[in-house]
């Protein structure tokens, strides 16, 4: 057992929340210094006045999004919007205050999209520079923290892969510990890890400074010996993670959330809500409406076209699922004789006799999905997204196919991960079933707006090729 006397604290407060300060505080001085001086003969005291309002309404701001946080262990991304989330409410606050004093009628129109849009892109490049900075040191061998593992598993096996694969973190594996004897570990036939000691030998190495963070894996059924563990480790000052193992499950964008202090984290969940929700829908508008601008001549002849080559409606209403498992009607141009909406629905084939000449070229070149951008106006789908399935196809595969229903957490498509992929046209077996909605699970545990650029690019050439398009 460890003495009291060998105990040390060791302090982990670092500099780098004072070198973030003093570096947003230099760039916001600056480009408000850049702002000002495009307005002619600016009082000196007006340009003070501004900066330090918005030092003040930044620094509260950033207190309330948490800006100045350890980010070591976070993506960039999350990082950067936070700045912006920060300044967003800066820049409301100061030029709303402005308004209501009259105080901002001295400065130009250039003043003040110079200071609106130079200042954020100034924070944001700053907070990029400095991680890239960070990265190279630790890289090196710089700033880095000693981290060990409580738990000899294939999940604390995944997580020191993950962490060697991520050398900007910053993080040297002291050790995995576990006191169970290794024919009880949790690991694969003939595989093996190098065990560094038992709960007591890591609690020593914590308590004399030598291990600043220590992860633990062990299975959430083991509760008991996490809470002896925990028990133990409260007497140190490391940094202590539990590495909940809930990769068993089939989770899609998992997330914590609070309910009134206690935290839960949603196993499936859609990834698509809040600002990333406003993005979505905000480029979905966008683009469907220059699209239906600019096709609005060629959908009239297409549908000229359709009423003139066999009897019928030129657009047809197909019954299907939506998000959350809402029914919609989705519009397409009528490209078939027949028009199946019921309890049973035959999909289209590679020589299928119920389709229209017209018809078939318009399948081929999918010209026959664009009246469903007025599907995307409405909001009833979005430009890209699962593709959605006719309502009988659903109720077929859903007892087939695990996880079948979780394709509708977000939005139908027009276009879809699954169709950039090959998973297009018939699905004569389940196989081609279960690969579609693979792809459905993995774009919306991936989800983000430049995936969506990216599918849409990608879904031009694909439509170019033609490939299992009937």
């Amino acid at each position: 057992m460890v003495t009291p006397s060998r105990f040390q604290v060791r302090t982990h407060q670092s500099l780098y929340g004072l070198v973030y300060r003093l570096l947003d505080a230099c760039i916001i001085l600056v480009i408000a210094w850049v702002a000002g001086r495009s307005t002619w003969q600016l009082p000196t005291g007006s340009l003070l006045v501004t900066s330090a309002a918005t030092l003040l309404a930044y620094g509260i701001a950033s207190e309330i999004s948490a800006l100045y946080r350890s980010w070591r262990s976070s993506r960039l991304i999350h990082e950067i919007w936070c700045v912006l989330i920060s300044w967003v409410y800066t820049a409301s606050a100061v030029m709303g205050l402005g308004m209501l004093t009259h105080y901002n009628v001295r400065y130009t129109h250039e003043s003040k999209l110079i200071w609106l849009f130079a200042t954020p892109l100034g924070l944001a490049c700053a907070r990029i520079g400095f991680r890239l900075f960070l990265r190279m040191l630790r890289k090196r061998g710089f700033n880095t923290q000693r981290f060990a593992i409580c738990g000899i598993n294939q999940l604390g096996l995944q997580l020191a892969r993950n962490i060697e694969q991520t050398p900007e973190l910053g993080l040297k594996l002291v050790g995995f510990f576990d006191d169970r004897p290794e024919n009880r570990t949790e690991l694969a036939a003939g595989e093996s890890l190098p065990a560094a000691g038992d709960l007591h030998q890591l609690m020593d190495m914590a308590r004399r400074g030598l291990v600043d963070v220590i992860y633990i894996t062990f299975p959430m059924r083991a509760e008991k010996r996490i809470r002896d563990y925990l028990e133990l480790l409260s007497d140190s000052t490391a940094s202590v993670y539990i590495v909940p193992d809930f990769f068993v499950f089939q989770m899609l964008h998992a997330r914590w959330n609070q309910i009134n202090g206690l935290p839960v984290v949603s196993v499936f969940e859609t990834p698509i809500s809040g600002i990333d929700g406003i993005l979505k829908r905000g480029f979905d508008l966008v683009v469907a409406t220059l699209l239906l601008v600019l096709l609005a001549v060629p959908m009239a002849i297409l549908g000229l076209l359709v009423k003139g080559s066999s009897s019928g409606p030129v657009f047809f209403r197909q019954k299907r699922y939506g998000l959350s498992g809402e029914e919609i009607q989705v519009w397409k141009f009528r490209s078939m004789d027949c028009c199946d909406n019921g309890p049973s629905v035959r999909q289209a084939t590679a020589d299928d006799g119920r389709i229209t000449p017209i018809g078939r070229f318009m399948r081929k070149t999918s010209l026959d999905e664009l009246p469903q951008l007025f599907n995307v106006i409405t909001g009833s789908m979005s430009l890209v997204g699962p593709r959605p399935h006719a309502t009988a196809h659903n109720e077929h595969y859903r007892p087939l196919i695990h996880g079948y229903m979780l394709r509708h957490k977000v939005k139908p498509g027009i276009t879809g991960l699954a169709q950039i992929n090959g998973w297009r046209g018939e699905t004569e077996n389940i196989e081609k079933m279960q690969g579609r909605i693979e792809c459905d699970h993995r774009y919306i545990r991936d989800w983000s707006l430049w995936m969506d650029i990216k599918i849409l690019c990608k879904t031009a050439r694909v439509v170019l090729r033609q490939e299992n398009a009937y």
